[in-house]
């Protein structure tokens, strides 16, 4: 398999410290509200990178943070009344809720920063040490410019990155760029003991002291948005390169951006979406079938026109499935036919084609079109009239499980049971039909449309389909 490395810009052959095992850490949220549908992209793409890793028979090891105390965290809890452990809780709930939606399994460690403040504490401690960090009256900041590889992940020397940013004014700081391991209690904020005075941690520092903890000091796989290449990901290069001497990340995984009606999502242009939102007018599989559509490197544009396309596309591949099915129940016999031989031969080709391309840096794009290429197969050469054995349909339903299961789809339950009046009206158009009253069958069938249902008259007899 081969990724792009975003710390040497080339795609590489994945190669684990371990044979046979990958650790692997992905930034999570920050817990004080739902998360939108740019959070929702890492998320996706990187649980499928880690369903594929499993798939290829990797043991992973994959840990994903919640950020439990920050700015944000303590200003929503200031609004809505309640400690910032509260709003911790609530969002932590609320984010496997979506999560659960979207078909995100739970990392094998979900730490939270304020569960691990001693070992943030730990690695904060090494850098007062080794003279990377300083401290001024409680609060405690890196120093850039004695890490002289500063820079390497985003490609830019040090005064390159300065001139750009958005700094923070904050005259205790040696150097604009340094950035705060620890902050210094303010009146009213959550704080722990230190040893420089009463305070919480930075931001980048939890990852750092996370992966260190519950990983290795060198792990295999670094993931997350595009946009925490800087200064985040940066500075926990630095901060851990640091600390404990050798490199942090042997391969850095990041995602394009999401755009909504082609324009940056933000609050200010009221295109900001959760994912709690979207989930109100689409499943939660389509929003994760959107997302696997494109490339992960690449941009994204959501909008509802494209979503509805999403829903469409995902229905093509369920009504094959459910037409397989159906036809499962009359198969003609448990084995394969010597001229089913072919069809068996291009789904195994199909599958290998998927293979290749999630081997292609998860080009999750190419391996949905493969999926495609099986359906229209399955549409070409199994049909009532051909009779198809149990086993062809049985091998085929398999592979759509498996192929499905990597990407994280096609685990839809069984459709909802059949209203009996739409049963009855099924038992009405099958006489009518045995009566040759056609006009009675086709005013039957346009009346199931409004019950939601279509039907496709088969040699076995009515296919009904949920529209």
């Amino acid at each position: 398999m081969k990724l792009f490395n975003t710390l040497t810009r080339e795609k590489e052959e994945f190669v684990p410290i371990k044979p046979g095992e990958v650790k692997m850490y992905s930034c999570g949220p920050t817990v004080y509200n739902y998360f939108h549908i740019g959070n929702a992209r890492p998320f996706i793409i990187f649980d499928t990178l880690r369903r594929y890793l499993e798939y290829q028979g990797f043991k992973v090891r994959f840990v994903q943070n919640f950020t439990d105390i920050d700015d944000k965290m303590i200003n929503k809890a200031n609004e809505l009344g309640i400690t910032v452990k509260e709003l911790a809780d609530k969002y932590i709930e609320e984010y496997f809720i979506d999560a659960k939606g979207l078909g995100i399994h739970h990392a094998t460690v979900h730490p939270r920063a304020t569960e691990n403040i001693d070992a943030i504490i730990d690695i904060i401690q090494k850098l007062v040490d080794s003279g990377y960090a300083y401290n001024v009256d409680g609060d405690v900041y890196y120093s850039t410019k004695k890490f002289k590889s500063y820079g390497k992940l985003s490609h830019q020397p040090l005064e390159d990155l300065e001139s750009g940013a958005r700094i923070e004014v904050n005259e205790d700081k040696r150097e604009p760029m340094d950035f705060a391991l620890w902050k210094k209690q303010k009146p009213g904020e959550p704080a722990w003991e230190s040893p420089w005075g009463m305070g919480r941690p930075g931001w980048h520092i939890e990852c750092s002291a996370m992966a260190n903890k519950y990983l290795d000091k060198t792990i295999d796989i670094h993931s997350g948005g595009q946009d925490l290449i800087f200064p985040h990901h940066e500075n926990e290069i630095a901060q851990s390169e640091a600390a404990n001497c050798c490199q942090f990340a042997n391969y850095w995984v990041h995602n394009g951006y999401i755009n909504v009606d082609n324009r940056k999502m933000s609050k200010s242009l009221g295109n900001f979406f959760t994912v709690r939102d979207v989930a109100k007018e689409f499943d939660y599989e389509v929003i994760r079938f959107f997302m696997l559509s494109a490339h992960y490197r690449s941009p994204i544009n959501f909008s509802k026109d494209l979503m509805e396309s999403a829903s469409s596309a995902l229905e093509r591949i369920y009504t094959c499935i459910d037409t397989l099915k159906f036809l499962k129940k009359t198969a003609s016999g448990e084995d394969a036919r010597p001229e089913e031989i072919p069809v068996l031969e291009a789904v195994n080709g199909y599958k290998q084609k998927f293979i290749d391309a999630m081997d292609d840096d998860l080009n999750t794009a190419d391996a949905i079109s493969v999926i495609f290429e099986i359906v229209s197969e399955v549409n070409k050469n199994i049909t009532s009239a051909s009779e198809p054995s149990e086993y062809l349909i049985e091998y085929i339903l398999s592979v759509f499980d498996e192929l499905g299961s990597v990407l994280g789809i096609l685990g839809r339950k069984e459709k909802e049971t059949v209203p009996d009046e739409v049963k009855e009206m099924l038992e009405e158009r099958k006489n009518a039909r045995a009566d040759k009253d056609w006009a009675k069958s086709d005013l039957i069938r346009d009346k199931l449309k409004d019950f939601g249902y279509s039907v496709k008259d088969t040699a076995q007899g009515q296919q009904l389909i949920k529209l």
